[in-house]
């Protein structure tokens, strides 16, 4: 029994090392997704927590909160995508850009402006009054910021679509938001020389039945 109770504990042990190095390894990690040194040290510590489980079972019939089970580390590397001193070799890109654009037509000003204004009333507090829209652009981010931040939010009789564009590239390196001013319009859509356009979808709105056979006349 007495080294019964030394297997244990120095199974209590492996779980408590593991644990300090799966920290550790977050903490270095700071947030990167897919962080090979913090995948291993998951592995480890879900293998520490799943043996010290089962010798606890074995021993005195009782079991640990931990659901876990044993994680071969051979299969853990193909799962995470790279073995240890392989650089990957996975040729697609890793960041692709998806540009896009759609006009719209605005039949009545005053009318796209009620909308936009009924819009930031209801996101207002009903204890404060909500400041004017002023102009068709600022109308238009209303409805966006009000809705999902879609083109899907712009689906309102208010404004009629016309043609659209979504281009599709692969890039080297992602937007970095803070290199540009709020009042940039064309640096964060700007094409860099090494990025590669993969595709243009052109889209065009559907016309009315009606207006469709007023052309077919």
């Amino acid at each position: 029994m007495t080294d019964q109770h030394g297997e244990l504990d120095a199974a209590l042990e492996r779980v408590i090392d593991a644990a300090r190095h799966h920290l550790a390894a977050v903490r270095a990690a700071q947030g990167r997704i897919d962080d090979d040194d913090v995948w291993q040290a998951y592995v480890a510590l879900n293998n520490a927590s799943a043996a010290y489980d089962e010798q606890l079972l074995d021993a005195f019939g009782e079991v640990t909160p931990w659901d876990v089970e044993t994680i071969d580390p051979d299969e853990a590397d193909q799962r995470f995508g790279a073995v240890e001193g392989v650089e990957p070799t996975d040729p697609h890109p890793r960041v692709v850009s998806v540009r896009q654009r759609r006009d719209y037509r605005v039949p009545s000003v005053s009318a796209l402006i009620r909308v936009a204004e009924a819009a930031r009333r209801e996101g207002t507090p009903a204890e404060e009054e909500p400041a004017p829209v002023e102009g068709v652009g600022e109308a238009v981010l209303e409805l966006l910021q009000s809705g999902d931040g879609s083109l899907g939010a712009l689906d309102v009789p208010e404004l009629e679509p016309l043609d659209g564009v979504v281009m599709v590239s692969e890039v080297g390196t992602p937007v970095d938001l803070e290199s540009f001013d709020d009042d940039d319009p064309v640096g964060p859509f700007q094409p860099a020389p090494d990025d590669r356009l993969v595709g243009r979808l052109d889209e065009h709105p559907f016309m009315e039945l009606d207006e469709e056979h007023d052309h077919a006349h």
